[in-house]
């Protein structure tokens, strides 16, 4: 990768994504895009306004930038998605049809993330194999199955060079998520840092694989670094790091700041999805195609998190 074009840049994933490739492949080579301006974005390299739907416009950006490498990062979330699911087909299907496009037309490698939203009730929920059922009940599932199709689909029909991750629910302690089911593993630590009654919007005992997001950032470098000739599925690799439920991570928390105070307060549509999504993913393809490992562990997340949350709080930013 030399260009890089990122489209959905002000994201969870995005904000942080671009700074971490920035500081690889050097500024002037990786053009974050949004659909609103982010002068944090802006300031430490190229960036651009618009909309991932604008075909004709990322083309145009694809020309100027020289542009190599896609990576569209423009979703509707699940419990989001949910709420208006035709405008999640939209704009989730009409992004990465705009970005495979760019990878025919420019030759460019096309990076799309998938998720455990792919999966369904049908689907095996313990060690979740690479290749399994997917009937998914949400349309943000849905749409990223339909992606992971799509990708292939680019990739031995027009020889694009596409590759994707299934992530779990990301946790970050720079940009707060919006709309996942998976939100409330980062709401709480922030709860915990000011010391604020946290309601957990799903059952005590869901279990879901979560991933600390420098994990995710190296895994995503990792992938798209990684020899062709050893990658078997692309579109997508199950991924893991942690799995956990919501009285497990309350309970790891409370070892460094004991007075976290929790209610249950269960949102039907979270819970819903919460408990169609797998307990654990096995990732041992990732593992042996491109050497997959994560680095980091609930508690060594939990340190992390209380420890950023906490600097944030002290200069006032929460």
């Amino acid at each position: 990768m030399k260009n890089i074009l990122i489209l959905g840049a002000g994201g969870q994933i995005g904000s942080e994504l671009v700074p971490y490739l920035r500081g690889i492949y050097g500024d002037a080579h990786v053009v974050a895009t949004d659909v609103k301006p982010n002068e944090v974005l802006k300031a430490a390299g190229p960036f651009e306004v618009v909309d991932a739907l604008d075909a004709k416009r990322l083309g145009e950006l694809a020309d100027t930038y020289r542009i190599d490498a896609v990576f569209n990062l423009v979703a509707l979330l699940s419990a989001t998605g949910e709420k208006n699911p035709t405008l999640a087909w939209r704009i989730n299907m009409g992004a990465l049809t705009n970005a495979l496009e760019l990878g025919r037309e420019k030759k460019a490698a096309v990076f799309t993330p998938s998720s455990i939203g792919a999966f369904g009730p049908s689907t095996p929920k313990d060690k979740t194999p690479q290749d399994t059922v997917m009937r998914p009940n949400t349309m943000y599932g849905v749409c990223k199955v339909s992606g992971e199709l799509l990708g292939d689909y680019y990739h031995t029909r027009f020889g694009v060079d596409t590759r994707s991750v299934r992530f779990p629910g990301i946790i970050s302690n720079v940009t707060l998520p919006g709309g996942g089911t998976t939100d409330y593993a980062v709401e709480v630590y922030y709860a915990a840092v000011k010391g604020e009654e946290f309601v957990c919007p799903v059952s005590e005992g869901v279990y879901m694989d979560m991933m600390y997001m420098p994990d995710a950032l190296r895994s995503i470098v990792e992938l798209m670094e990684a020899d062709p000739a050893k990658l078997k599925h692309r579109n997508s690799f199950n991924v893991a790091a942690m799995s956990f439920c919501p009285s497990k991570l309350f309970e790891a928390i409370r070892k460094q700041a004991p007075s976290l105070k929790v209610r249950y307060e269960i949102d039907p549509v979270k819970e819903q999805i919460a408990q169609s999504w797998p307990n654990m993913l096995d990732d041992s393809c990732a593992r042996s195609e491109w050497g997959w490992k994560p680095e980091w562990d609930l508690d060594s997340m939990t340190r992390d998190m209380l420890e950023k949350v906490g600097e944030k709080k002290t200069k006032g930013l929460i």
